[in-house]
């Protein structure tokens, strides 16, 4: 019996609320039941000095936890001096999924930053930030259509992601904190909504697992994975 009384292949409450930030030129506010991540979207005129004279665009990420989104307030990372580790390995994570559902070429040489603010962590909180992340881009893309700023579309696939593992001895969907702070198996899985993999983190935390368990986690993350796709269409009126 898993700890939220949901099945083994049951994803928390999903939602996705678009336009909340007035400034930005895309945002979003997704909750993956009790992890709330903040999503924005801002378009830069210039790509990083490595594209310049490229013809090609570029995609990135930054990432970060409100003081008190865990049980205990966390230290600002700004008041520390630097990230942790943790921190730049998550954005780059994002960075990297979310560029690989855009094709650079038809983006130009500009930048999109996508930020994502966790106001509330339970777990989840790197795949929340992808699956948002990616409607922010969409709705900051649809800006630069919509103004004429580029013809044709970038985006060539939706991104989303999920965690799934395996919690007492059986392979379940979308982790909460309950479940992954003593999970055997955690894994993270990041696809596109074709169900391709875009790239797939997983770690043996309490126990190995065989190749069948692996499988398995793979099939609940494509089924998963479906279903976080038509939540960012619902989330788009698509």
């Amino acid at each position: 019996m898993r700890p939220s009384g949901r099945k083994l292949d049951e994803l928390r409450a999903v939602s996705i609320e678009v336009g909340v930030m007035r400034h930005a030129e895309g945002s979003c506010l997704i909750k993956m039941g009790d992890t709330h991540v903040l999503c924005s979207a801002t378009i830069e005129d210039k790509a990083p000095p490595f594209l310049k004279n490229t013809g090609l665009g570029w995609v990135t990420a930054e990432y970060g936890m409100l003081p008190r989104a865990t049980n205990s307030r966390t230290r600002r990372e700004a008041a520390a001096g630097k990230q942790s580790g943790r921190t730049q390995e998550i954005q780059r994570l994002i960075g990297r999924s979310l560029r690989a559902g855009v094709d650079r070429s038809a983006l130009g040489e500009r930048q999109i930053v996508v930020d994502c603010d966790v106001i509330q962590a339970d777990g989840g909180t790197r795949c929340a930030s992808i699956t948002g992340g990616w409607v922010a881009l969409r709705l900051a893309v649809n800006r630069l259509l919509k103004s004429g700023v580029i013809a044709t579309d970038p985006i060539i696939d939706h991104v989303c992601a999920l965690s799934c593992g395996i919690y007492g001895g059986q392979p379940v969907a979308d982790l909460d904190y309950a479940e992954d702070s003593v999970a055997g198996t955690d894994g993270n899985f990041v696809m596109t909504g074709r169900g391709r993999l875009i790239e797939v983190q997983m770690s043996a935390e309490g126990a190995t697992f065989s190749r069948a368990e692996m499988t398995e986690l793979l099939d609940l993350a494509e089924a998963g994975g479906a279903a976080l796709v038509a939540a960012q269409k619902a989330a788009l009126g698509q």
